[in-house]
């Protein structure tokens, strides 16, 4: 395993969109044509599976230093109240559009850390995009709380308001490493906000988890899971820390790189949690994600309805994903869109009722092709191109991409089919680079993209 750590351990996206954000075209966007995307996919998708809303909340007290997220950090609350009402009149923006109200399937609260606001402003958010939108019967919400400051009230309200999922950022226990991240962040605050969720009814409870960061020994992985085994959440995230200190404010110049594991040890880590969460009874889920059997994103996966986008893992698709907030990703099918970063930015345009996209990328049919063949090993470590309708002329080149990974075992490769063995799974990234027409078309910026390892 060591020789092909370091014979695949390189720099590649993780595929939550294709193209990747780097090689969108946005010379060739526009925003009409993003306007018409969504109008198309509104119409073809909306009464027969809804749509999909993320809502990005970017503001955190203070900063941890693992986050590749966009924020910003202050301790001025008075933000919640004029960042909600810009985020309500951009759902206006984009309801506009629409040929029918809305039915919301899924939406999910990221950020930033979304329980820096206030129960009473999180309830007026989700009241107001109601009031133009319907819930979809099997609607899955969802939000990220961050233990040490949600509280039972937070909770509540989201329950009331049709939450059933939250997850947890809990990265690791281990005080040395808390300290390298900045996220000082006791077992005692996650017990307490899993046990409240539990108790008022949620159906999904989460903890995110990261092996590979700085001072974490393989010690400190095993106490992590073991002492999440106390607490039984319903499905894990185990991630793999990216480093990427020359990406603006995210604050990782904090340590150095003789601070963080090895690539091998790395992978031990991994290989060790994902060994453990296995005798829990947790199930490998797609890439990174594990969960109990009684879980909706393993009863998607087992279903073959397990989707990838911008909100990462998801348990069911919808065609048309609406992305509100400063630098939300919005994903119509047929196109992509990110709105601009900077809040102050983003705050004007909407006032001055323009939907606040700044880049962007309208897929070809070559792209849709090639997304589904990612997709389909993302989330199934599988595709195939039995029928004409997965065939792209670049084919042949893909198969001899491929074949120094089928000779070491990571794939099976027949004449229309591949799929990801057991001693692959750890590669699939590599599997789905040889795919990305676009990056064998350019060569990237290394700086763009954690190792994949």
């Amino acid at each position: 395993m060591c020789s092909l750590i370091q014979k695949y351990n390189v720099p590649g996206p993780r595929y939550t969109s294709y193209p990747t954000v780097p090689y969108w075209d946005i010379d060739s966007f526009s925003s009409k044509k993003w306007e018409a995307s969504v109008q198309k996919s509104f119409s073809e998708s909306n009464s027969t599976e809804g749509i999909s809303l993320y809502i990005h909340l970017p503001y955190c007290e203070s900063l941890c230093t693992f986050c590749g997220c966009h924020k910003r950090i202050t301790k001025r609350h008075e933000v919640e109240e004029p960042y909600i009402n810009t985020v309500l009149k951009e759902w206006d923006l984009y309801v506009a559009l629409f040929s029918e109200k809305p039915v919301i399937k899924e939406l999910h609260l990221g950020g930033g850390t979304p329980t820096f606001f206030s129960p009473k402003n999180l309830k007026i958010l989700i009241d107001g995009i109601f009031e133009k939108a319907t819930k979809a019967k099997n609607h899955e919400f969802s939000f990220e709380g961050h233990p040490n400051n949600t509280t039972k009230e937070h909770l509540q309200v989201l329950y009331d308001v049709g939450f059933r999922r939250v997850s947890y950022g809990v990265q690791d226990y281990n005080e040395k490493v808390q300290k390298a991240i900045h996220r000082i962040q006791p077992f005692e605050n996650v017990k307490k906000v899993t046990e409240w969720a539990r108790k008022i009814g949620y159906t999904s409870i989460g903890h995110d988890i990261i092996f590979g960061l700085p001072h974490q020994t393989m010690e400190h992985v095993i106490e992590t899971i073991t002492k999440t085994k106390s607490l039984f959440p319903d499905r894990l995230a185990f991630y793999s820390y990216a480093h990427v200190p020359w990406m603006k404010g995210n604050g990782q110049r904090g340590y150095k790189d003789s601070d963080l594991p090895s690539a091998d040890l790395k992978r031990q880590q991994y290989e060790k949690g994902k060994a453990l969460l296995g005798q829990l009874g947790y199930a490998e889920i797609g890439m990174d994600h594990f969960a109990l059997d009684t879980d909706e994103l393993y009863i998607s996966a087992q279903e073959g309805r397990l989707h990838r986008n911008f909100m990462g893992y998801t348990a069911s698709k919808t065609q048309l994903m609406v992305g509100l907030g400063a630098s939300s990703i919005s994903d119509s099918w047929y196109g992509f869109a990110q709105n601009v970063k900077n809040i102050e930015e983003y705050r004007q345009l909407v006032n001055n009722n323009v939907i606040p996209v700044f880049k962007g990328h309208i897929l070809s049919s070559e792209d849709e092709i090639i997304r589904k063949h990612i997709l389909n090993l993302m989330c199934d470590l599988e595709t195939s191109w039995f029928n004409e309708q997965m065939l792209f002329t670049d084919l042949p080149l893909v198969l001899a991409r491929l074949d120094k990974m089928k000779q070491d075992g990571l794939i099976e490769l027949n004449l229309h089919q591949l799929k990801v063995t057991p001693k692959g799974r750890p590669f699939v990234r590599n599997v789905c680079m040889a795919f990305d027409l676009r990056l064998h078309q350019k060569v990237p910026d290394t700086r763009l993209f954690s190792m994949t390892i």
